[in-house]
């Protein structure tokens, strides 16, 4: 099952592309940038990466990003996570990033996108990945921000297929930002937000209700309501959960534990992702592994997974299409094999 895993084509939804700045670069970048980091040596740093919750990392997540400043920063930033998940079969990725934390360290936004964009393309003619940048606002700031960053970024609108919310979950719901939502709806925006990871079931709801979104990011708490898991089944409402982040984070004791099992049980749209790869102990293949050792998984459901995945995406129909083929291919040499 590893071969099968490690070689099975995957399609990535959840990943913060700040959250993939591995240690080695945020010294080189802090080296380039002449930035002094709290840290003597990037073992410090690794041995910083024990979180006790969501905010305790959110702390350290935003530090390490004071090294980003330049557009071949971003760049580099974005092609480190490309030449690392092309090895892993990576064949389409829907990237977020947070201008917010960016701006406010006076980074343009544009600046932001023209590198991680420049990253994108050149992943594309180089490993064949198609990928889509989302941009996020971060939910333990105003709603004003979060409206005056959307304008901020409307110049450079081709750079970006979609908007979404994450940080701070708890005490932050997803209605407190209902108009920026229907601002990017209105501007044919494709509309995702994190929900029901450390906060209630109830988040979740409202993300759908309140700012109509297409995509719950995490999700996981959606199983404490039985009347919200059957309207996620019925509606096929694609969830983005990120193993080894639940377990990094605390949001559940161990893998077993997790709702991950109960959900796909229960007929939701489940896909998986790494969401902060550098902090959270790897990409996708260790996001698989893990799954795979606690819960045993036949062929059939990982295929499942990535049919999900390439679904719930927001490439077009085309692309869509190639995905299906491509998985369609390896599962027949598989088979053959």
């Amino acid at each position: 099952m590893d071969t099968f895993l490690h070689r099975l084509p995957k399609i990535e939804l959840h990943l913060h592309i700040e959250g993939t700045m591995q240690p080695e670069l945020i010294f080189s970048l802090a080296e380039r940038n002449n930035i002094a980091l709290p840290y003597a040596s990037i073992d410090e740093l690794k041995a910083a990466y024990e979180f006790k919750n969501l905010q305790s990392f959110l702390d350290l997540y935003y530090q390490n990003m004071q090294v980003l400043l330049s557009e071949q920063d971003f760049y580099d930033l974005t092609w480190d996570y490309f030449s690392r998940v092309a090895s892993e079969q990576l064949i389409h990725a829907e990237i977020f990033f947070d201008p917010q934390a960016h701006l406010a360290r006076g980074v343009d936004i544009g600046t932001q996108l023209a590198g991680i964009s420049r990253a994108c393309q050149d992943a594309q003619q180089r490993y064949g990945i198609t990928s889509a940048i989302i941009l996020s606002f971060l939910r333990d700031m105003s709603e004003a921000s979060a409206l005056e960053t959307l304008e901020a970024a409307l110049p450079y609108r081709e750079h970006f297929i979609g908007v979404g919310l994450d940080s701070a979950e708890l005490g932050n719901p997803p209605a407190k930002f209902r108009r920026v939502f229907e601002k990017a709806k209105a501007l044919g925006l494709r509309l995702v937000a994190h929900a029901g990871e450390e906060g209630p079931h109830d988040y979740i709801s409202e993300a759908l209700d309140e700012l109509n979104v297409e995509r719950i990011d995490h999700g996981v708490q959606c199983i404490t309501s039985p009347q919200l898991t059957e309207r996620l089944a019925r509606e096929q409402i694609p969830l983005t959960v990120c193993p080894l982040s639940n377990i990094y984070l605390k949001v559940f004791g161990t893998l077993q534990e997790s709702t991950i099992a109960h959900m796909l049980d229960a007929g939701l749209k489940v896909t998986l992702n790494s969401d902060d790869p550098a902090y959270f102990g790897g990409y996708m293949n260790n996001n698989f592994d893990a799954v795979q050792q606690a819960f045993g998984w036949t062929p059939a459901i990982w295929e499942q997974l990535t049919r999900n995945a390439i679904e719930a995406s927001f490439a077009d129909d085309a692309r869509k299409q190639q995905m299906n083929d491509i998985l369609d291919l390896y599962l027949n040499n598989t088979s053959k094999s």
